[in-house]
């Protein structure tokens, strides 16, 4: 009996020796996080009797579980590695079947899909409504980065904030000519877009037609839209009227674009001094752009940036948690796979819930420690020098009974 009791102790001591093992060969690896080895001792007892005497029969391995605390952030400058920062995995998906993990380190494969190394493709939310920045949270598929160019948008609005002078001279008496700069007291211009992505060059003209009254003129690549617009200051220098945005008229290009009605909001115009100038044009079109780069935010939502200085939402990246992480299965390449005993997957995004937050351009380290695994190594060696030695005391007791003659 000595030698199967010392012999479970030696198998423990080698279980023990196998999962620290595996813990120091894996200290490197992305997202890993370390296991324990559990025992639970052994003994024989008669069904409903109580002794106190029995003596156990040694340990067996109760079970390997892994431990989930936080690994180190490393900080990679990649935007497409990313890292979750408390409870949480990433979801990927495979044939139809899904694994989860915590490396985040993902690339983009020859069809746009982001994948892990091992080619399994991350799932996100899919967008919504792009200009409300909302996604579909019951449907989680593949994330896709775009190829395309971002489209463009023709300009519809314009905001000026510009100052004209005081002491103008009264032009009222002058035919208005844009080619003419005695026949106007200031002009500024900008440039806007058609539905095409087109830019062209915006002109505004302004020429006072008597103290504190002045007309706009428009011209659009030197073409002259519509006709002019009164403005009115008050004494105190801010504009009177018009109180809302103006129109000049329609602008047809000659590229096959449509029509372009810009309105221009003139209402932070001021009459102040003896000079003119401009603080401000904004304009709200763009051309057409080509995909520069990829940004993460804290919350999973993944933005294609474009050479137009535009940004478009392409998805958010789902996170999964269960609520027995331990019951999961370890299915090699550091991922894990659903059981029974792990619960059912709860999805949602990063930030949420008790989610952990997502860190893009950082991979989370191993949470190994090296220190207290080899310590580990001490001990189960230590173990197994000491069942080893039962075993050798055990064989001279048993030899010394076989030699009583």
């Amino acid at each position: 009996m000595p030698f199967r009791t010392a012999l479970s102790g030696l198998n423990a001591a080698s279980a023990d020796l196998r999962v620290t093992g595996n813990n120091i060969a894996n200290s490197g690896t992305t997202g890993f996080k370390q296991s324990r080895a559990e025992f639970s001792d052994i003994f024989a007892t008669a069904y409903g009797g109580v002794s106190r005497t029995a003596i156990g029969t040694g340990t067996r391995l109760a079970a390997v579980t892994q431990q989930f605390s936080q690994g180190n952030i490393d900080f990679t400058g990649s935007n497409l590695d990313m890292a979750l920062s408390g409870k949480g995995f990433f979801v990927l998906a495979d044939g139809g079947g899904r694994s989860y993990t915590r490396d985040g380190s993902f690339q983009v494969d020859r069809d746009g899909f982001v994948v892990n190394t091992g080619g399994k493709r991350l799932q996100a939310y899919p967008v919504q409504d792009p200009l409300a920045g909302t996604f579909n949270t019951g449907n989680i598929g593949d994330l896709r980065l775009a190829t395309t160019e971002s489209a463009p948008r023709a300009t519809s609005q314009v905001e000026a904030t510009f100052n004209l002078r005081s002491n103008p001279e009264d032009l009222s008496a002058v035919t208005f000519d844009a080619t003419d700069p005695n026949s106007y007291s200031f002009s500024t211009s900008l440039t806007v877009y058609d539905s095409l992505g087109q830019s062209h060059v915006a002109t505004l003209f302004f020429r006072n037609t008597g103290s504190l009254n002045w007309d706009a003129h428009l011209a659009i690549d030197g073409q002259a839209v519509g006709g002019p617009q009164a403005l009115e200051f008050g004494a105190d220098g801010a504009l009177v009227a018009p109180a809302t945005p103006v129109s000049f008229g329609g602008f047809t290009p000659s590229n096959g674009a449509a029509a372009m009605n810009i309105e221009f909001d003139l209402s932070n115009a001021t009459q102040f001094g003896t000079s003119d100038n401009v603080a401000a044009l904004r304009q709200d079109g763009f051309a057409s752009g080509r995909l520069t780069g990829i940004d993460i935010d804290g919350s999973g939502v993944v933005f294609a940036r474009y050479t137009n200085g535009q940004s478009s939402p392409l998805g958010q990246i789902a996170v999964a948690n269960f609520s027995n992480p331990q019951g999961l299965q370890q299915a090699g390449d550091n991922a894990w796979v659903e059981t029974f005993g792990a619960g059912d997957p709860i999805f949602g995004v990063a930030g949420n819930g008790d989610l952990g937050t997502l860190q893009s351009g950082g991979l989370e380290a191993s949470n190994v420690d090296i220190a207290a695994q080899l310590v580990n190594l001490i001990t189960a060696q230590r173990n197994f020098q000491a069942n080893a030695q039962v075993i050798s005391t055990a064989d001279s007791v048993t030899q010394t009974i076989i030699n009583i003659r």
